[in-house]
């Protein structure tokens, strides 16, 4: 019930403005966002590499209202691919497709998205598509196979979720394709007919399709993007029992389990680090806490500790 109250209010206006307006919640948030500007999420990055970890970077937003205003977020994903470039940094850029315009519509999305991984396939630079609500899903999955199959972007990627009944067969195509594939378990208030309601269904499920995609022959490429060790125990047996490594990665969130990460790149295990950034943080911040009640018991001690 915590967890669903909580997705409710990441999608909530009015929440939203009222827990922007706490200086408490900006700064508890630094924990899990490098900051608001791309000099904060580089430097970040810097730290992360020099750790040994890869990087993704996802500049905060989503759902934009105008297409003037996608002009500023391809403006600013032009600006943070080329500094990738410039400063040699083991890095990536994830991004969201309404942040893109795909409210708006489908042509205005698509157009931003391919100058995106035009500037980005130039610079060696990969990019992943976020997924978001289920209301995108079938959507998310034709662009991207569109952009790899038809316009040949090779450097891009998607993120399936483990809590959606749909994730086995969509799995099962993609590495029949060949897709480099973000899996997660899902962070969106979706209806029981649709996910899994119980953990432990989406778990078991995790495993499930994570063991047959990396069964799967090459170039299809697994990231592990979870904090949960009985699936991160599972995941390592499997990649370093069939040699695996140039075929699968770890993710994790910025900010969440810091040490476990170092512990899996020096095993050896290629460990990449999501690292959002920009001022729209609200909607990423009530994810993470709904997540895990750690999270929102951090928070609540630091605002009355404040």
């Amino acid at each position: 019930m915590l967890r669903r109250i909580l997705l409710y209010l990441s999608a909530a206006k009015w929440a939203r403005r009222i827990v922007m307006r706490w200086g408490i919640a900006r700064s508890v948030a630094r924990r899990f966002i490098a900051g608001e500007t791309i000099n904060d999420a580089l430097n970040a990055s810097q730290a992360l590499n020099d750790q040994g970890l890869l990087v993704s970077l996802d500049y905060l937003g989503e759902s934009v209202e105008s297409a003037d205003d996608t002009r500023g977020v391809v403006n600013t994903y032009a600006t943070l691919i080329d500094l990738i470039h410039q400063r040699g940094l083991k890095a990536g850029v994830s991004l969201k497709l309404t942040h893109l315009g795909l409210d708006i519509g489908e042509e205005l999305c698509t157009l931003n998205l391919r100058t995106i991984l035009t500037n980005a396939k130039a610079r060696g630079v990969p990019v992943t598509i976020d997924m978001e609500s289920t209301h995108y899903t079938e959507k998310t999955l034709q662009i991207f196979r569109t952009m790899r199959h038809e316009y040949d972007f090779d450097n891009l990627g998607t993120v399936i979720q483990a809590y959606l009944y749909r994730t086995a067969d969509d799995m099962r195509a993609l590495a029949e394709e060949g897709a480099t594939i973000r899996l997660c378990k899902g962070a969106y208030l979706e209806p029981p007919t649709l996910a899994f309601p119980e953990k432990a269904d989406v778990d078991k499920n995790y495993i499930d399709v994570m063991r047959a995609f990396l069964s799967a022959p090459p170039p299809a490429y697994l990231q592990l993007a979870t904090h949960d060790e009985h699936i991160i125990q599972v995941g390592a047996d499997m990649i370093q029992q069939k040699k695996l490594h140039d075929r699968a990665e770890f993710q994790m969130l910025y900010g969440i389990r810091t040490s476990r990460q170092l512990e899996l790149a020096r095993a050896g295990f290629p460990v990449r680090v999501y690292v959002p950034f920009g001022e729209a943080w609200y909607p990423y911040f009530m994810r993470r806490l709904a997540e895990r009640p750690a999270n929102l018991w951090f928070f609540v001690k630091s605002f009355f500790g404040s």
